[in-house]
């Protein structure tokens, strides 16, 4: 008999850094993403009732950062719907969802979209969130179609650590900063730094190009809690409600914006 040290994980329990994927994803656009990171694992985690109540009622509006081939995006659709499997597709709740997925590259949102059991609800665009002139281009006339101003939520589901090994500290800190700008609610999982070791030695290891600003990063060690302070000193949000951790070891962090009596 094995010994229980040397057994496989279960595929849900391996992290992006455990997987065999082809090639590198430097930005963490793995292709089979969540066949080891599935939805579920971080929706069992988040009652539905905890995010809706961070709405403003009517029509709910949101961005999904990062969003890969959409599996998340579907699977949270439904959750704050309350939408189940083998029934009519309708919301019981009279809900009114709608729902943007963005990510930077093209071929995941190209399955996103050919997948996608909602096209009336849910849309997929490719987009690099960090540069501010595609921002501008997508978000706002997808905004505007819905007469908001701003999201209702973003969800951020391990992007923070790519963000900030392709574009540094200061990168990371304009990414939270125009996260936080974007929405009235944030649900962000962020990645803490073993990730960022393993997926440096997992780079080397494939022989390609290192990240450039790993070896200089002053943002380090318990990563997760500087973001989270981050958002309360600098973004003017709260922490609402950490909902646990995933079997991939990270934290779920519900945060809204701070309202003016706080200030």
């Amino acid at each position: 008999m094995a010994s229980p040290m040397n057994e496989a994980k279960p595929e849900y329990m391996k992290t992006e850094n455990e997987q065999c994927e082809p090639g590198a994803a430097p930005y963490g656009n793995f292709i089979n993403y969540y066949r080891f990171n599935p939805p579920g694992e971080r929706l069992r985690l988040i009652p539905a009732a905890d995010l809706v109540a961070v709405f403003p009622g009517g029509r709910t509006v949101a961005l999904d950062v990062g969003c890969n081939c959409g599996d998340f995006s579907i699977a949270m659709y439904k959750h704050l719907c309350d939408l189940k499997e083998n029934l009519m597709w309708v919301s019981p709740g009279g809900m009114d969802l709608k729902l943007l997925g963005c990510d930077i590259d093209a071929d995941l949102i190209q399955r996103a979209t050919e997948s996608n059991s909602f096209p009336e609800s849910i849309s997929y665009v490719t987009l690099d969130v960090m540069d501010p002139a595609s921002r501008e281009a997508v978000l706002k006339p997808y905004l505007d179609k819905f007469d908001h101003t701003a999201f209702d939520i973003c969800f951020c589901m391990s992007v923070t650590m790519w963000i900030h090994l392709n574009h540094g500290d200061q990168g990371l800190l304009d990414f939270l900063v125009c996260v936080s700008g974007l929405c009235e609610a944030l649900l962000i999982e962020p990645q803490p730094w073993k990730c960022y070791r393993a997926a440096a030695r997992r780079l080397r290891k494939l022989g390609k190009s290192k990240f450039d600003h790993f070896k200089t990063l002053s943002i380090k060690g318990d990563v997760a809690q500087k973001i989270q302070q981050f958002l309360i000193t600098d973004c003017k949000m709260e922490l609402v409600r950490c909902f646990g951790s995933t079997s991939w070891d990270r934290n779920l962090l519900l945060f809204k914006k701070r309202s003016l009596s706080h200030d």
